[in-house]
């Protein structure tokens, strides 16, 4: 059996005129933040980047620049990028404090030759915050990053977790009678996960237009960065807090199953 590829080319100008329609409603809906970024996604994050004031660091598929405000905010110099140009202006329109500290492009992930303008060995650092499940092809950004990170850069990504939050997974309760009372156990199903494959979803409930996704096995994941020379140096699974349980108006929310973890980040570093 040949190489599996990570990569769906055909909907690379697709991918850009979606979220080009969606960028201007998901800012309004969560561009102060939510319940995924706050508790789960930005601290993670944070931690596995370990920024060090005056660190560079490229900002991959930077929406409208949330997390790149509050890398700027710990001191850091940041290149911020996304294919979208509505999210790049509401990111500047956002941005009112450390702008001296970010820089932001319109130009996309999967385009080889653009991601090398931004410069040899000049990036201490890069982070992808959920974006690499929106990309239709990723080798071309981490087969690049090796050039554009120092030695032994550090490239940290999350994403909507493979197993428990992707395509084919299905959120589900169960009642049953224990010790005379009743219990209702919720979980996670899944039918589909070893295969890479495109799936339309809703990233927000009731927003205008589906999404593109792009599921890859977590092996499809890490192998793609082994192969250009990262290896993994520390993972997190991050789960929501036991006191959000019951605060979501959706029944089978993640908030109601603490020890499911709907976001997966990791921490890739070059070898030396």
């Amino acid at each position: 059996m040949g190489e599996i590829s990570p990569d769906f080319p055909e909907y690379d100008n697709q991918t850009t005129e979606v979220w080009d329609q969606l960028a201007e409603w998901w800012d309004d809906k969560i561009g102060d933040g939510n319940d995924f970024q706050n508790y789960l996604i930005e601290p993670s994050t944070e931690r596995l980047l370990a920024l060090q004031p005056g660190e560079k660091v490229l900002d991959i598929a930077c929406g409208a620049g949330r997390f790149t405000r509050r890398m700027a905010a710990l001191g850091a110099n940041i290149t911020a990028i996304d294919h979208s140009e509505k999210f790049i202006k509401r990111a500047k329109e956002r941005t009112t404090e450390n702008a001296d500290r970010i820089e932001y492009m319109v130009l996309s992930a999967t385009d080889r030759s653009a991601l090398m303008s931004l410069g040899q060995a000049k990036f201490d650092a890069a982070v992808c915050t959920m974006g690499l499940m929106d990309m239709s092809s990723i080798e071309p950004l981490i087969s690049t990053l090796p050039k554009l990170l120092k030695p032994g850069g550090r490239f940290v990504f999350s994403v909507t977790h493979p197993v428990f939050n992707s395509g084919t997974s299905r959120q589900v309760a169960e009642q049953h009678v224990e010790d005379g009372e009743i219990v209702i156990t919720q979980g996670v199903t899944i039918t589909d996960y070893a295969r890479p494959f495109v799936y339309m979803g809703l990233g927000i409930m009731g927003q205008p237009i589906p999404q593109h996704y792009f599921h890859r096995p977590i092996s499809l994941l890490f192998n793609t960065c082994f192969k250009h020379g990262f290896v993994l140096d520390s993972i997190e699974e991050p789960t929501l807090p036991e006191e959000l349980k019951g605060k979501s108006r959706m029944p089978l929310s993640f908030n109601n199953m603490p020890t499911m973890p709907p976001v997966l980040v990791a921490r890739m570093v070059l070898k030396q």
